[in-house]
């Protein structure tokens, strides 16, 4: 018996509250049913919530596995826009499932290979793509004529301090209205800034000391909040429409900390020339508001004054593996003793910083020790960039053993083979189809072994190439040094660590330095992505 599965999707939430996923699902079910089969719960895949014009979903990601794994013989979809709004990627997942072995079945459209129907298929997925810039377009617009009205309604939520008053049954405007007790400590924080003159980590602590909890019910404020704050202008008057743009999502070098699996969209921040302001209660006077953004600029140049000398060699490079938070260089005793020392140490031993996730309990490391064993670590891998070479080709050492590249190109033709006579064998009725599911599935598994055996490979050999492009892009930026580290001052010994450190990682046994061998690579003319991580005791 043929595995059937269902897959639906709704994109907004005001769907996903209305439940119009529920009425997709009932209808490919009286499908199925019509079709005599049978569909088990877990070979349901749902996107509640989830964009049609992007490929990054759980429940498409999990149908995607499992068809490629030929667990699933047919795929149930309400309509081609379901499965994607952009044409290019519903004839990637389509060609994913043909080839799988999978068949898709719409309720308003069958899946054929005549040119008629594919041409059909192209063109819905075409007017999909369509109907949804189209939307997108008539709601910015409305949103830019509504805000010009001066509409509360654009604004998607109320900033600290204010209550989202909706459109009742008097026909009264959605409008923002003070919250008293809310506004008290807004009036607080411009007051501490604009005429006490405090720091923003100043504030913290005071809001600390008063129990005051954030907007989210948090006990700790972080300093980028109160900053937001500081900056709207919504508490002198004007609420602003269009501060930020939203974006299609930028690719990140690695996932955020304390962020979601999905990065749904990137921002960019507009001028405030360009923003659109509407009129609300304001909290705070004018006069106030200007001078803390005056002290806030001051503050700005000061941190900057202070910033102009780097006061640590390893500055900006050391991250804390418990925690991933940076580490900081701090000073142990005061000006007036005779010997200082200096360590670095986990920014979390700040408590005014470390709201989410505590105070991490990562020991501190002293400077002057930590940045000699770095400075050492750099100055062996310069005078003999081999020792690199030597140790990539152990970590291959245990890989080479593997079949040749040609047995694996006969075991790949002999498999397809197999799969297309045994396809042809149940087609004419030479074996039933529970000896055709087994033989299948069990041929579609060892035809993956061998392409993932073939691709392991072919990442082997590219390995293996950039060892050479290494070492010959360490040797040519070991010959600019002019002469012996030692001989530097600590500005150029500083400057050859950050050339060639990417980052230092602090745990409790050990260090371990990544290096900037991508970027050496790039130098060369080549894009490749490989990284030295030698541990330093």
């Amino acid at each position: 018996m043929k595995v059937v599965s269902l897959y639906a999707r709704v994109s907004s939430k005001r769907q996903v509250q209305e439940g119009t996923i529920e009425s997709q699902v009932a209808e490919l079910e009286r499908r199925i049913n019509e079709d005599k089969q049978e569909l088990l719960n877990e070979h349901k895949f749902i996107d509640n919530g989830y964009s049609g014009s992007k490929l990054e979903r759980p429940g498409l990601d999990e149908l995607r596995d499992k068809v490629a794994e030929g667990k699933i013989d047919k795929v149930y979809i309400h309509s081609p826009d379901r499965l994607s709004r952009n044409y290019v990627h519903q004839m990637i997942l389509l060609e994913e499932f043909q080839k799988a072995g999978a068949e898709v079945i719409f309720l308003n459209h069958q899946v054929g290979n005549s040119p008629e129907s594919n041409l059909l298929l192209q063109m819905q997925g075409a007017i999909a793509e369509y109907e949804r810039a189209k939307i997108m377009e008539r709601n910015r617009r409305g949103r830019l004529h509504a805000a010009r009205k001066g509409c509360i309604s654009v604004m998607a939520v109320a900033p600290y301090g204010y209550r989202y008053i909706k459109s009742g049954t008097t026909g009264e405007e959605r409008r923002f209205e003070i919250n008293e007790e809310e506004a008290r400590i807004v009036k607080k924080l411009f007051m501490w800034i604009g005429e006490e003159r405090v720091s923003i980590n100043e504030t913290v602590r005071r809001l600390k000391e008063r129990s005051v909890r954030t907007q989210k019910g948090r006990e700790m404020w972080n300093q980028s909040t109160i900053q937001q704050i500081l900056k709207n202008p919504a508490y002198k008057g004007q609420a602003a429409f269009g501060k930020t743009k939203s974006n299609p999502a930028k690719p990140r070098i690695r996932p955020q900390r304390n962020a979601g699996s999905q990065q749904r969209c990137s921002l960019t921040y507009p001028s405030k020339e360009n923003w659109i302001y509407i009129p609300i209660p304001r909290i705070v006077d004018e006069a106030l508001f200007n001078a803390v953004e005056e002290q806030l600029a001051e503050n700005r140049e000061r941190a900057r004054i202070q910033k102009r000398k780097a006061a640590y060699m390893l500055q900006g490079l050391i991250v804390c593996q418990h925690c991933r938070y940076a580490y900081c260089g701090v000073r142990s005793g005061s000006k007036k003793k005779e010997r200082v020392n200096y360590y670095y140490r986990c920014s979390t031993i700040y408590a005014f910083s470390s709201s989410i996730r505590g105070i991490c309990n990562s020991k501190s490391v002293r400077a002057d020790v930590l940045e000699m064993a770095i400075l050492e670590k750099v100055k062996s891998i310069l005078n003999e960039p081999e020792g690199m070479m030597n140790e990539y080709q152990q970590r291959l050492e245990g890989r080479r053993e593997s079949p040749l590249e040609q047995d694996l190109e006969r075991q790949e033709s002999k498999l397809k083979r197999g799969i297309s006579r045994l396809i042809d064998s149940y087609t004419n009725e030479y074996i039933n189809q529970e000896e055709f599911e087994s033989r299948i599935t069990e041929m579609k598994g060892h035809l993956k072994e061998v392409e993932q055996e073939k691709e392991r490979m072919k990442d082997q050999k590219e390995t293996q190439q950039e060892f050479a492009m290494i070492i010959s892009s360490i040797k040519k930026f070991s010959s600019g040094i002019e002469s012996e580290i030692d001989q530097y001052d600590w500005l150029e010994k500083r400057s050859v660590i950050r050339k060639l450190v990417k980052r230092i990682e602090v745990n409790v046994d050990d260090i371990t330095i990544v290096f900037r061998i991508k970027e050496f690579v790039a130098q060369s003319g080549q894009n490749q992505n490989v990284q030295h991580c030698p541990r330093v005791p």
